[in-house]
């Protein structure tokens, strides 16, 4: 098995080699490449190899850019500092990604798939040989920033008002309709889902602790043990509702104020 190694940082090509030395000895690195420009050259200086290994970040760039100035007709495997959560999506038949630091069975498991997916594609002359297009694309989508909402425009008695998203507590609902409350205490009609919410609002910021509440880090005051394993929350501005972090969310909650 032929290997490129596109990766910019000394060290972990070193421990990229060591492990694939480990892992098969069969596994020949043909080609070393520490930036975008390096690997395109490369590439078309070159016949193509069985696997790359490709970090996303280079220091020219991510490395997306390298599949629309060459040809890529080898079986890619992503490199990434990128939170495992964000990725897991982007676990396809077509490709794989491995979380840095790199674990041996990580790499191992690659390996094993790119043998997988190249006895499937051996007998079809129709497909491209393992063509990552169509992931490059939506990774490319998925790693950019999400612009997230900044305020809302609610009524507030004949008129209508913009407020800032910095400026509200939490948002919760009353079974019937959805409110927000801003850290003055003042209370607004939402027109959007607690569903919808979740997909505008900044996950840093914002939590949804149940299936009627949404808060906001700095909303919270205290933080209390309740029945059933769940927890209760003293919020700030006061809510006359009990603010409970249901059972399922209690673990992800933890983690989120911890961050």
């Amino acid at each position: 098995m032929k290997i490129l190694i596109v990766e910019d940082e000394e060290l972990a090509v070193k421990k990229l080699k060591k492990t694939l030395n480990d892992i098969d000895e069969g596994a020949e690195v043909v080609g070393i490449a520490d930036s975008i420009n390096g690997t395109v050259e490369w590439l078309q200086n070159n016949p193509a190899p069985d696997l790359i290994l490709m970090d996303i970040e280079l220091s020219d760039g991510q490395s997306f850019e390298i599949f629309s100035r060459a040809e890529v007709r080898s079986a890619v495997v992503f490199t990434t500092s990128y939170d495992e959560y964000a990725l897991k999506a982007f676990k396809v038949n077509s490709i794989d990604y491995l979380l840095k630091p790199i674990q041996k069975e990580d790499l191992a498991s690659a390996l094993k798939k790119y043998r997988q997916m190249k006895q499937l594609y051996k007998d079809d002359d129709t497909k491209p040989a393992l063509s990552v297009d169509a992931l490059v694309k939506e990774l490319q989508q998925k790693l950019q920033p999400k612009e997230y909402r900044k305020r809302f425009l609610v009524k507030h008695g004949q008129k209508l008002v913009s407020i800032d998203v910095d400026e509200i507590a939490y948002f919760f609902s009353d079974g019937r309709l959805n409110f927000f409350k801003t850290d003055d205490n003042r209370k607004f009609v939402v027109d959007y889902t607690m569903d919808e919410l979740e997909d505008m609002l900044d996950p840093q910021q914002f939590f949804r602790i149940s299936r009627a509440f949404y808060v906001a880090v700095k909303s919270i005051s205290q933080i209390h043990d309740y029945f059933g394993n769940r927890l209760l929350l003293q919020l700030k501005p006061a809510v006359d509702k009990e603010a409970i972090v249901s059972r399922e969310k209690v673990s992800d909650f933890k983690r989120w104020m911890g961050k």
